[in-house]
């Protein structure tokens, strides 16, 4: 095989979660009378840690503002994210990547916390045998989480793509010297995510599924 190691993005990439980040990040605003981003700032930021997505959704954020306003952005998007369903086709395309004796792992600018809560309500925890999340590393696009996965398995980096829907995932990939596709059914748009030049740049997880089949 060509991946012997494939590392996913989370939000945007496998779960359908965007569009309730960037409500969770205006209602954060809101509740604190802050200057509220456009749906493109707030969608920019996801991947991101989230002190950082705040500091670049937010660049009016005070620093004693910081705690607040991610209370109020776990309040609202907690609220809701057990709603959040998987894109169409991911539980299958992870079985059979998993069958075929791929090493799965997830590189999120999620917390700890909330990733196992993620993983827990949609079931697929045991299909990954390895995270990262961006409270245990340097937030995206730092390279550590994908150094760090590399590491853990003996892996090379000539044999581990990262997958994503945003341009942070793809740097990070750079910066760690991995390939990456390229999704953009998630918070990126199309020509956004090629200006970072992915392997592949894919439509949907179908045509994600397929790519891996015929190339991974």
């Amino acid at each position: 095989m060509k991946y012997e190691l494939i590392v996913f993005d989370w939000d945007g990439t496998l779960l359908d979660s965007a569009g309730a980040i960037v409500q969770a990040i205006q209602a954060s605003c809101r509740d604190l009378g802050l200057a509220v981003p456009d749906d493109n700032r707030a969608r920019h930021v996801i991947g991101l840690g989230l002190v950082d997505a705040m500091r670049h959704a937010v660049p009016d954020l005070k620093i004693d503002q910081y705690q607040a306003m991610v209370d109020r952005y776990r309040f609202h998007y907690l609220a809701g994210d057990h709603e959040l369903t998987l894109f169409d086709g991911v539980p299958q395309m992870l079985e059979r990547l998993s069958a075929a004796g791929h090493i799965l792992a997830i590189a999120t600018g999620k917390s700890r916390v909330g990733l196992d809560r993620a993983l827990e309500h949609s079931g697929l925890h045991q299909l990954f045998q390895a995270t990262r999340c961006a409270d245990e590393c340097h937030s995206k696009p730092h390279p550590q989480m994908l150094e760090e996965l590399t590491a853990e398995f003996g892996i090379a980096v000539t044999s581990t793509v990262m997958i994503g829907d945003t341009s942070h995932d793809l740097l990070m990939a750079r910066n760690a010297r991995v390939d990456a596709l390229a999704v953009t059914y998630g918070a990126h748009p199309h020509d956004h995510l090629l200006e970072h030049k992915p392997v592949a740049c894919l439509h949907s997880v179908r045509e994600l599924d397929q790519w891996l089949q015929d190339f991974a």
